[in-house]
């Protein structure tokens, strides 16, 4: 394979191991870095071909212990090139050097990746990636809190309601994205033209009451109303700036097929965030990385602006007539989900480390309301080993469930919250998701797992049984009588419906992805309006302030349906830009 020079960022450093998941594993020592590496998990970006490149570096006791690429939108031909680049620029069992090889005839690709685990290396490091430019007080029109897919909708909404906006998006990562990079299932919407054209059969009306039930009618009416209604034409929207929604799977709690992602199953996520990255370069809107926002501005009840934190730890302020709250989340933040429900500590988060809960201090000390703090949603399918989501569209498309004697449990296609507890009550609180050749072949995003070496894999179901260590016969029995089950339209065992179980498991080779749940979502939040105006806590809105995506509370209830976040961030996310330059525009 003939090879190109990439240059790198020089440490030098040794892993124990690329991500595995195979029936054998071997452990070696890890070299100590020339320089100090900071615990935790380290994430960066590097722009492929197809879209970005995410990488994250686990480092434990001040050394590299794990490098995973999370998330990529790049060809089957290019993942050789993927997995060769990782390995000869760690050096899986040597030490890295400043040089490093690319693959010819992939160099976008490899200089994706290559970038991606620098970035993650640097901020290892201590050494901020992203912008240098040290920021002085300045003024806009609107200021925009997080440059995930909430941020980048709700900003270039706000831009094409109003050409003449200055809008400034502030992001503390080094990276754009958030957990929007990570999303792999789709965006929820009913009565769509995609919909139409591929003969499924929704209503809003179906939309609503499945939202209602899966979130145990503790959803805020008004809130689930306002997404569905909107949800179309924010289908139409995205589409209209280059994205591809043209496939529409099936996820858990949904009683139709109406999850759009782009064609084949692949990642919603990283596609997002390329077509709001792309809309938001062309209408010039100003995104400053490394750049933490520490607090609000406020003059008399409004909020005017915000504070914000430079890379090197120097302070600005920046005042304007709107500030948007995009911020996601507090999934990351392991005290403050503890602290709410006891019940998930020791529990492993799927989270993008940036995803804190910061801007809950910002506004409740201004008299801003919260709701439903407590109802945190964990996901039943993360990989069991080094907790990458397993999307629920695997399932949607035809796998199913297993404990370690080989023995369905459960409706797979049930709620998140009912899957999970039936996982929990498992043998280690854990289970095998299981599935064909035809299910891997149906699913774009499985390409991923499969290079992020999280499948298992045999030629026959007994081969995979003896693969993860299970009993071949019993398993074989639940595979052959769920494909019996599937033939006459009827799971006797857990009703799985008949449009759940879309196909018959007999195409080899075989898959399993050791799974057990993990902190996913935080449905409670900031209180808002269907206007996405911040609430106090007496219900009036605090003026200048709005708020979108996971940052928010009362729409998800107690349990929010697969393709209900991404569905969240953009609806709102667009709605709060349009709200905000209203703003701007009587001010």
């Amino acid at each position: 394979m003939r090879h190109v020079k990439i240059w790198m960022f020089a440490a030098i450093l040794t892993i124990s191991g690329l991500v595995l998941n195979a029936c054998s594993n071997d452990d070696n020592g890890i070299a100590d870095p020339t320089e100090q590496l900071q615990n935790g998990e380290w994430t960066g970006s590097g722009e492929g071909r197809s879209g970005s490149i995410i990488a994250k570096v686990l480092v434990k006791n001040h050394q590299v212990e794990q490098v995973t690429i999370v998330s990529q939108s790049e060809s089957v031909f290019a993942q050789d090139a993927i997995n060769s680049i990782v390995a000869s620029a760690l050096g899986r069992h040597e030490t890295m050097s400043a040089e490093v090889d690319g693959i010819s005839g992939a160099t976008l690709t490899s200089t994706g990746v290559i970038d991606a685990i620098n970035m993650a290396i640097q901020a290892a490091m201590g050494k901020q990636a992203g912008t240098t430019e040290n920021y002085q007080d300045g003024t806009c029109d609107i200021v925009v809190i997080g440059a995930g897919g909430a941020g980048l909708s709700a900003a270039v909404a706000a831009s094409e309601a109003d050409s003449s906006l200055k809008i400034v998006v502030l992001e503390k990562q080094g990276i754009i994205g958030g957990n929007t990079n990570y999303s792999t299932g789709g965006i929820n919407a009913a009565e769509t033209d995609i919909q139409q054209a591929l003969g499924i059969e929704d209503s809003k009306e179906l939309f609503y009451e499945d939202i209602m039930r899966g979130g145990k009618q503790e959803n805020i009416p008004s809130l689930v109303r306002n997404l569905v209604e909107n949800a179309p034409v924010t289908i139409s929207w995205l589409t209209g700036l280059g994205a591809d929604l043209s496939d529409v799977g099936l996820m858990g709690g949904s009683s139709v097929k109406r999850t759009h992602r782009p064609k084949g199953g692949t990642a919603i996520g990283p596609h997002l965030m390329k077509v709001l990255r792309t809309a938001s370069e062309k209408d010039n809107i100003e995104i400053r990385t490394s750049n933490k926002v520490t607090g609000l501005l406020t003059t008399g009840d409004a909020v005017t602006g915000v504070k914000v934190q430079n890379a090197d730890g120097s302070s600005y302020q920046l005042t304007s007539k709107a500030v948007i709250i995009a911020t996601g989340g507090f999934g990351a933040n392991l005290a403050m989900v503890t602290s709410l429900q006891p019940s998930l500590s020791g529990f492993a988060t799927l989270n993008h480390p940036g995803a804190t809960g910061d801007a809950f201090d910002w506004v409740t000390a201004i008299g801003g309301a919260t709701t439903q703090m407590a109802n945190i949603q964990i996901h039943p399918t993360a990989e069991a080993t080094n907790h990458i989501l397993i999307t629920e569209a695997v399932r949607g498309n035809g796998a199913i469930l297993v404990n370690h004697s080989g023995q369905r449990f459960c409706n797979e296609m049930d709620t998140r919250d009912v899957v999970s507890a039936a996982i929990l009550n498992q043998e280690a609180g854990e289970a095998f998701l299981v599935f064909d050749q035809a299910v891997r072949k149906s699913l774009a995003s499985i390409e991923t797992y499969a290079n992020q070496h999280l499948l298992s894999e045999g030629a026959t179901i007994k081969e995979l049984a003896n693969c993860v260590g299970i009993p071949a016969e019993t398993l074989s029995a639940s595979v052959s009588r769920y494909n019996s089950q599937q033939e006459a339209g009827h799971d006797e065992d857990f009703g799985r419906s008949a449009t759940e179980m879309t196909a018959r498991l007999e195409t080899p080779p075989f898959y399993a992805v050791r799974i057990t749940p993990a902190i996913h979502h935080t449905m409670g939040g900031m209180s808002v309006n269907t206007e996405t105006q911040v609430l106090r806590t007496d219900g009036t809105p605090i003026p200048g302030l709005y708020a979108a995506g996971e940052v928010t509370g009362g729409l998800h209830g107690a349990n929010r349906l697969g393709g209900n976040g991404v569905a969240d961030i953009v609806v709102n996310g667009r709605l709060a830009g349009i709200t905000a330059s209203k703003r701007c525009r009587f001010r």
